[in-house]
């Protein structure tokens, strides 16, 4: 994924780092599971009020829940910029999650990545979401019950023991058959304004 596209919408990702590490962050969690497949997904949501604005160098100051000062650099990517008044709340949330999944077959492994993308169109409330989508398959070399994991190649040869908690699971996977993982991140900021906070 292009860096210079990930530090633009707010400087997505460190925003979401330093108003996530110094906020009291909105933490959930999730895990499902179904035959064949479990995901686990992860939300994090804080949010900063905007304490002063520099317009001419695109410097924002943000203060947390706890008091604490946030300075951070709005890149041009941002659209919208000049829609920024004191006191509108930033909301950032990050998200993950990773989908395993058993797929009968068989087939070389392989890696896919691609971008997700969205902004604020022009004219709309600063903010959009950044982040990605990785899928990964994976070849399962050994299978071994007694220890209940299963043993995967992926697409750079490298090894990797899974442990397989449901035993009904590994009586379904075999030598040969492919392992996807599809893992998903994104970090998302919407401003609300002064009078909605």
């Amino acid at each position: 994924m292009k860096k210079m596209f990930l530090l633009s919408i707010f400087s997505a990702l460190g925003l979401s780092t330093a108003v996530l590490a110094q906020a009291q962050p909105d933490i959930k969690t999730d895990v499902t599971r179904s035959p064949g497949q479990a995901t686990a997904t992860g939300m994090v949501t804080a949010t900063a009020v905007i304490t002063a604005i520099d317009a001419a160098n695109r410097k924002l100051s943000l203060k947390t829940p706890q008091g604490k000062t946030v300075e951070m650099t709005v890149g041009p990517e941002a659209r919208n910029f000049e829609q920024l008044k004191l006191g509108d709340k930033v909301t950032v949330s990050y998200r993950e999650a990773l989908t395993v999944s058993l797929k009968k077959g068989s087939g070389a492994a392989s890696m896919k990545e691609k971008e997700i993308s969205e902004r604020s169109q022009p004219g709309e409330r600063p903010g959009g979401t950044v982040g990605r989508e990785v899928t990964v398959v994976s070849q399962v070399v050994a299978v071994n019950r007694e220890a209940q994991t299963i043993t995967v190649k992926g697409p750079r040869g490298n090894l990797v023991d899974l442990k397989v908690n449901d035993p009904d699971h590994m009586t379904t996977v075999k030598k040969g058959d492919r392992v996807q993982a599809v893992y998903t991140e994104a970090v998302a900021v919407s401003v609300a304004p002064a009078s909605e906070n």
